[in-house]
This record gives structure tokens, C-alpha cells and sequence, in this order.
């Protein structure tokens, strides 16, 4: 009998502790990307990894950008969190690296997730439309940053952004102060599936056509308009195709600061960086040191700090039913080198 009470006591201290298990509770899975635990990590709103049931939330957001290796959505991303736990809320953010197929499949586990809210940054503005509409027939709010989804038919809650517009006019005039009054021919790196980059050239191209209006000499000339996808790779092979076409190519316009890096590589290697100015778009960290260190001329630079907390604070307000802006547009600020030298963030 003795040896019968100590069994029934170890079996009971066993179930204790597997009923205190701090994973219990805890939501499973990494969203559509195919479990890789970097792509979609759900924010831990105890901060010490207790006990779900001691902890109660309001919902889950969850965020698909464009691409975490771009740092500037990445910065979004810290301050959706960062807002939204101020508000009681946890966080999924996720990767589709680019790839909509990638997000979409995202957006069909947030749908079954039964996720609070969506944060998109569409990979392809008129693709990911199907998956949009998912969503709104399923009663759970999509908001965009940075880009908009362009797709007919879909239902979008709230947009945050910068003024894309706005800010390729800045990088007109930054242009035209580059070049002076010799002007000369430049390539644009764009990225059409983007909203957001197809309004910063459209931009651009409005300042330009203004400054050439009734000249004779001195006119800046867009001779080639190509795909940099928002990337060093890409912006690199792009500028190295147009190097072989343009030998007096006088500048770049890229649509951010990866393809304006990737741009500068190829016009270092061709030994022609002392002739070919760069106006790059976003104001990264990286890409502000460029402008210090003179490979970047200037930048329109974003605020992804603000974005991230104002799309959190419209979720909030259409949670509780209050009215908000449906689209808010945060102007862009010039960045040059003389900014860049007073900057106490850079070496």
C-alpha cells in the first residue's frame, strides 16, 4: 500500500507539470511560409514566455511587407509591435520575400488564423487581389503601408503611406540640382509593381518635364527606364545594362536605397562614379551614410517609424468603431549631405 501511495503521488507531480507547460497555450505554426521560424514570429506579450492564460490580449495583427531584408519595412514592423502591445494586441509579422504566391499563401493562414487585422505591403498591387477579397469575405480588415493594393473589387480598411508623389518631385528638384545647368541623360530604376514606386517616378517625371519646358539646352533626358526591383542585385544589373547602352549617362533616379546602391556598384566598377550622380528614395541607414560619403547625391526619405504606429492606431480606432482617415500620407523630407554631416547616427 505504501509503494501504491508513492506511485500516485509521482503520477500527480508529473501532471502538474505538464499542465504548467509555458508552451500550452502559446499560437502555433509560422504563418504561409513553410515553417520557417524567421519569417513569422508571433510577439510574446507577457515578455517572459508565461503562461498564455495569465496573459489575455485583444487579437492578433499580422503584417506581411514586401520583404524583410529591405530594413525599412523591417522598421515598420518594430513599431506595429511596439504600438500594438501598447494597445494589447500581439504581433505576426511574416516574410514572403517578394514573392506573391509566398504572400498569398500568408494571407490564407492569417485568414485561418481568424487574425484581428491585416498590415499588407502588397508584393504585386493587382495580384494579391484575390487574397484581399478572402479576406473581406471573411469579415477580417486589411489596412496597406508604404504601397497600395490596386487590385479591382477589394475592400481596404485604411492606408498609411508616404506622399510618393510628393516625394518624387523632391527627387526632381534634388536632379536638377545635381546635374545643374549642363543637365544630361538619366536612367530611372523603377519597380512598376509597387503603387508607391509607379507615383515617385510619375513624380519625378513631373518636376523634369517642367524644368525642360521651352529650353533649348540644359535639358535633363530620361533615355532609359528599368526594372531595379527595389533591390542591390537587380539595381546593380540594370545600371551595368545601361552603362553598355548610355556611355554619357550623367545620373541615376532609383525608386529606393537598394536599387541606388546596387546602381552605384556597377558605375564604381565602370570607374565612372565621379561622373554620374545618384538620387536614391527612403533615407535607410545605409543609404544615408552613401550620401555622407558622397555615392548618393540625396534622398526623399521616409518616416516608417510614424507609418508603423499610425496603421496601428487606425486598427485601434476601427476596432472600437471611431472614425479615422482612410489615407493618410506622410510627406517626405529632402536628405543631402549636408544633413547627412549632421546626422549623429552616422559614422
Amino acid at each position: 500500500m505504501k509503494r501504491i501511495a508513492q506511485l500516485l503521488g509521482l503520477t500527480a507531480l508529473s501532471l502538474a507539470f505538464i499542465g504548467c507547460s509555458p508552451n500550452a497555450e502559446k499560437p502555433e505554426g509560422n504563418g504561409g511560409d513553410g515553417g520557417n521560424a524567421d519569417a513569422a514570429t508571433p510577439a510574446d506579450t507577457t515578455g517572459d514566455g508565461a503562461d498564455a492564460n495569465t496573459t489575455k490580449t485583444k487579437g492578433l495583427i499580422a503584417y506581411s511587407p514586401l520583404t524583410l531584408s529591405n530594413p525599412f519595412f523591417k522598421v515598420i514592423g518594430d513599431h506595429i509591435k511596439a504600438e500594438a502591445e501598447k494597445h494589447g494586441y500581439e504581433t505576426l509579422m511574416v516574410d514572403p520575400d517578394m514573392d506573391v504566391k509566398k504572400q498569398s499563401d500568408q494571407m490564407e493562414d492569417f485568414i485561418s488564423r481568424g487574425v484581428t487585422a491585416i498590415i499588407l505591403v502588397p508584393c504585386d498591387r493587382l495580384s494579391i487581389g484575390p487574397s484581399v477579397k478572402a479576406a473581406n469575405e471573411k469579415g477580417i480588415p486589411v489596412f496597406t503601408v508604404d504601397a497600395k493594393c490596386a487590385a479591382e473589387g477589394v475592400e481596404i480598411a485604411g492606408h498609411v503611406g508616404t506622399d510618393n508623389f510628393q516625394g518624387g518631385k523632391l527627387a526632381g528638384e534634388a536632379m536638377i540640382k545635381a546635374l545643374g545647368e549642363n543637365g544630361g541623360k538619366v536612367l530611372v530604376l523603377d519597380f512598376k509593381k509597387a503603387n508607391s514606386c509607379v507615383l515617385r517616378v510619375n513624380g519625378f517625371k513631373e518636376v523634369i518635364n517642367a524644368h525642360n519646358e521651352g529650353r533649348t539646352a540644359g535639358k535633363i533626358e530620361i533615355v532609359a527606364e528599368l526594372d531595379g526591383n527595389g533591390a542591390r542585385t537587380e539595381g546593380y544589373q540594370s545600371t551595368a545594362d545601361a552603362l553598355q547602352s548610355h556611355d554619357d549617362l550623367a545620373a541615376v533616379f532609383a525608386i529606393n536605397d537598394p536599387s541606388a546602391l546596387g546602381a552605384y556598384t556597377a558605375i564604381e566598377e565602370a570607374k565612372r562614379q565621379d561622373q554620374i550622380k545618384i538620387i536614391g528614395f527612403d533615407g535607410q541607414l545605409d543609404g544615408k551614410q552613401a550620401i555622407k560619403d558622397g555615392k548618393i547625391f540625396a534622398d526623399p526619405i521616409q518616416h516608417p517609424d510614424k507609418m508603423g504606429q499610425q496603421i496601428v492606431q487606425n486598427i485601434v480606432k476601427y476596432q472600437a468603431g471611431e472614425e479615422f482617415d482612410k489615407e493618410t500620407l506622410i510627406p517626405a523630407t529632402i536628405y543631402d549631405k549636408a544633413a547627412a554631416d549632421a546626422d549623429p547616427e552616422l559614422k
